[in-house]
């Protein structure tokens, strides 16, 4: 897909993430979880890779047929990035949890 094309589908792309407290976020336009542990997930969105970093973080719901994922733990930060950007950490970490 060429970054024209990605950047059409990213226009009609809406994406909502509600943080609850710091401790409950629930984010819609969720592709796959690449890789997640208790401090760090890296999730693939439809607006690209997000990573939302932290301490006790569980995946406490994971819905394929809406593309819904909650996570529940102390949320510090969260960070889009592209997938080039990202592509180093997430071989790594694909390697370790595949």
């Amino acid at each position: 897909m060429t970054l024209e094309e990605r950047t059409m589908q990213n226009q009609n792309t809406v994406q909502n993430i509600v943080l609850e407290n710091r401790k409950k976020l629930t984010i819609s336009g969720v592709l796959d979880v690449l890789s997640f542990d208790d401090q760090i997930v890296i999730l693939e969105t439809d607006l690209g890779l997000l990573t939302v970093k932290g301490e006790d973080i569980r995946i406490h719901k994971l819905s394929i047929d809406t593309s819904d994922v909650i996570l529940e733990g102390e949320i510090n930060d969260m960070s889009y990035s592209s997938k080039s950007e990202n592509k180093k950490a997430t071989s790594f970490l694909g390697k370790i949890f595949k």
